[in-house]
């Protein structure tokens, strides 16, 4: 790759290559040229690479709200560097406003319908490049599917963090606020207080603050090198993001010119880099499905062993919210990804030699990093806060296809308790909150995988009342579902195969014994094999809560959550 400081010029690029000139070069293309015209292309445009910008700016979260700005800073970058930007939209859906409404199905969904847009787009358009904004959750692994599926140059830029909020001198966050609701309905909080939490946690522009979903999906994509490294980290209000765009726009000139695709940077050891980065800031579980989501969709062979082996090899070092103290601008001010970077090759947990979008190595872009003075948020690879990641992966007679836990931030790896079964988040919230759940007890949330959500439901407003109520240490629970980057506690997510596919989880019965047992990486329900076949056998599947539209189409072809529940289940 060439040196990231020399600017590339469009006439060292040869146009002929490139797929824009079938739309638009030559006599039979006038009639495209004239269309686009009206829309403010020149002449002079349609000698440069098009680049597409595919935004996901929305005014419906504050996550993806900046990104009008954002977009426009990458446009100068690309046309300061020799090429023709257009952008087009896609759909955004955001968790924390529809956690715990059916509305939260349509989330996973969205992440399909995002790649599925932009690959559209860029197939459409024949973009010689295209950069893929994202800022809401599942925005940043969609953008990434879609890069993938395309395997053009192509790069992704997050929006970036929200600053905390401050409340009663402390910083606080979205997830807060969601276990205030259960301490205001365990009579912890009175309602005022949760009021003015409420009007505190979430200041202005930007994703979660916490190692939730966005952040930690950012950083992994770093650590991948499909995202410049450190252009995540920079907060989205921060004066530092224009020229951080604007350097976006650059970055993918050079691509172009250096004839870099995304097959070159998304391959089996950037996977691992990115697996080690969440393992080391003790990230969401939701990495798990959206990193062997990317793997399928690159043809990468990766899958959630390969994820599990590496979690357990690496050190957790970052003291990240919601396990631990800090939040992602913290992370940044500390030293940020570069920080995070150098300390896993000084413990050989990542290759030097990975190339990212930047045109520098992981390995340059590591020594690059410069660690703030007494900082406390990123430990020394030789003083981690555990021995190992964050993540875990369980396999048993609950889960003979695997299920994920996060550990980081507790240290509780054992439970056994009888079952509570709910067939749907909603009921087994009200649960919670009437006060019916009970020390020792076992959550078991089910059919919202996948298929049966569908959509596979994250249960943040569940785990976040079991927090509020004081029992988040107290109890277990496990889903076929998902859960938000903010939960924490013993709650085991992704149970595959799901009930909705006669997976064990559906022959679970209210005060059956469970037992979550992580150090011997295991979920099992304590009931004899054959009473479990005997129970399958009987068991007939629940009628399709959707029969029409995206929710129907999308059950009838998702696959299972071990592998990343993509939309390729076309036999």
């Amino acid at each position: 790759m060439t040196d990231s400081s020399k600017a590339p010029s469009c006439a060292s690029i040869d146009l002929s290559n490139l797929p824009s000139r079938t739309l638009i070069g030559g006599r039979d293309r006038a009639a495209a040229r004239a269309m686009l015209r009206a829309v403010g292309l020149t002449d002079e445009d349609f000698e440069k690479p098009l680049i597409g910008i595919a935004n996901t700016w929305t005014e419906t979260t504050p996550c993806n709200v900046h990104l009008r700005q954002l977009a426009e800073w990458v446009k100068e970058g690309v046309r300061a560097a020799g090429g023709t930007p257009l952008e087009f939209n896609a759909v955004v859906v955001s968790d924390g406003i529809t956690m715990g409404t059916e509305g939260m199905k349509a989330s996973l969904i969205s992440r399909e319908v995002v790649a599925d847009s932009i690959e559209l787009m860029a197939r459409a358009y024949m973009f010689d490049g295209i950069i893929a904004l994202s800022g809401c959750d599942k925005t940043l692994p969609g953008t990434v599917m879609a890069l993938a599926r395309m395997d053009r140059p192509g790069l992704m830029l997050y929006g970036g963090s929200t600053m905390p909020g401050h409340y009663r001198g402390r910083d606080v966050t979205v997830q807060d606020v969601f276990e205030g609701i259960g301490a205001a309905a365990a009579g912890r909080i009175s309602a005022e207080d949760l009021h003015e939490l409420e009007c505190a946690a979430c200041p202005g522009a930007g994703a979660c603050g916490g190692q939730f979903t966005a952040n930690t999906m950012a950083t992994a994509f770093e650590a991948m090198g499909i995202a410049a490294v450190e252009s995540g980290g920079v907060p989205a209000v921060h004066g530092q993001k224009a020229a951080v765009a604007r350097e976006t726009g650059r970055n993918i000139m050079r691509m172009i010119e250096n004839n870099v695709s995304v097959s070159q940077i998304i391959t089996p050891e950037s996977l691992r880099s990115a697996v080690a980065m969440v393992a080391a800031t003790g990230g969401s579980t939701n990495a798990v499905l959206h990193l062997v989501a990317v793997a399928r969709e690159a043809g990468v062979p990766f899958d959630i062993e390969d994820f599990n082996r590496i979690a357990t090899e690496t050190p957790l070092i970052g003291d990240m919210k919601p396990g631990g103290k800090w939040n992602a601008a913290d992370m940044w001010a500390a030293g940020g990804v570069r920080l995070v970077l150098q300390r896993l090759l000084a413990g050989n947990h990542i290759s030097p030699d990975l190339p990212t979008v930047s045109g520098k190595t992981i390995g340059e872009e590591a020594a690059l990093a410069q660690e703030t003075e007494g900082q406390v948020v990123i430990r020394p690879i030789n003083n981690p806060i555990k021995p190992t990641g964050g993540l875990v992966i369980l396999r048993g007679s609950l889960a003979p296809e695997g299920c994920v836990v996060k550990v980081a931030g507790h240290e509780r790896v054992y439970h056994q308790g009888p079952a509570r079964v709910f067939d749907r988040e909603e009921d087994a919230f009200a649960a919670v909150q009437a006060g019916s759940i009970k020390e020792g007890d076992v959550l078991v949330i089910r059919y919202e995988g996948p298929k049966g959500g569908p959509g596979m439901r994250e249960m943040l407003a569940v785990t976040s009342a079991l927090a509020g109520a004081g029992l988040k240490e107290k109890v277990g629970l496990l889903t076929d579902g998902r859960f938000s980057g903010a939960t924490h506690g013993l709650m085991v997510g992704h149970v595959s195969p799901e009930a909705a596919t006669g997976g064990p989880i559906a022959a679970v019965r209210e005060g059956d014994l469970i037992t979550f047992d992580v150090n011997n990486r295991r979920l099992d329900l304590e009931v004899p094999a054959g009473e479990i076949e005997a129970r399958l056998r009987s068991w007939s599947p629940p009628e399709p809560r959707y029969r029409t539209g995206v929710m129907a189409k999308y059950a009838r072809l998702v696959g299972s959550a071990s592998e990343g529940a993509v939309t390729m289940n076309l036999d």
